[in-house]
């Protein structure tokens, strides 16, 4: 048999493995949408948001249940009280119907994920809410596919260096796949590890990361397999 590269691979989730980005992208039009009509002239009530979402992030963390949290209070703060209850109302639901949403896969990852578990030992490494993403694992139909699945509140060097630990494996035999340098790129590599990077056409803001690296990256995850497999 041929020698593998990597022992375990960890996958990152949201806008990896299925879409996600483009939910909070609607969503944020829709608040522009239904608060910007009750918001003085010449605020920008996106951007508005987006500072609110920051300010929370070390109180509520990630996932649609803090950024729910944040268009709620945004819509408050840019209107200076004046955003009607029914608007609330309305954000809240918009809020709630990212929670109870269909998992969209993204193409080729049954597959991906079916051929990679033949050889490799497969871990879901995701941060944000652990009641939605949990679900959101349950309910994808490719839970079976992974030997460890791991929410977490920060993907930094400490939460990789401990999830390694606990599979029993050492930085230079794992692979992380993302599509966020800075969540699942950047502190892999601080430990000795590898990643490959597969960009999702939408970013948030808080991912974007200025680096010097200089990245493994694939134009789609169908391409996985064989980079895995490449140059052992």
């Amino acid at each position: 048999m041929t020698a593998r590269r990597f022992d375990v691979v960890g996958l990152d989730a949201d806008d990896t493995l299925w879409h996600s980005e483009d939910s909070f992208a609607r969503t944020e039009e829709h608040f522009v949408h239904v608060v910007g009509p009750f918001a003085p002239e010449g605020v920008d009530v996106a951007a508005a948001l987006r500072a609110m979402e920051r300010t929370h992030l070390p109180i509520s963390g990630y996932g649609v249940k803090a950024f729910t949290l944040a268009m709620v209070k945004a819509a408050v703060a840019v209107t200076d009280g004046a955003v009607p209850a029914a608007v609330i109302d309305d954000l809240v639901d918009a809020g709630l119907a990212m929670l109870t949403e269909t998992v969209r896969l993204l193409p080729d990852v049954p597959r991906v994920l079916a051929d990679l578990s033949r050889d490799h030992r497969l871990v879901l490494i995701t941060k944000g809410d652990l009641v939605h993403q949990t679900r959101k694992v349950e309910t994808s139909g490719i839970a079976h596919h992974f030997e460890q699945i791991e929410v977490v509140l920060e993907k930094d060097p400490a939460t990789y260096a401990r999830i390694l630990q606990q599979v029993g494996v050492a930085p230079a035999r794992f692979c992380m796949v993302g599509n966020s340098v800075r969540s699942d790129i950047l502190p892999v590599l601080a430990l000795g590890g590898h990643a490959v990077h597969i960009p999702y056409p939408l970013l948030w803001e808080h991912e974007h990361v200025d680096h010097d690296e200089d990245l493994d990256e694939l134009g789609s995850i169908a391409e996985l397999p064989a980079a895995l497999r490449a140059n052992v």
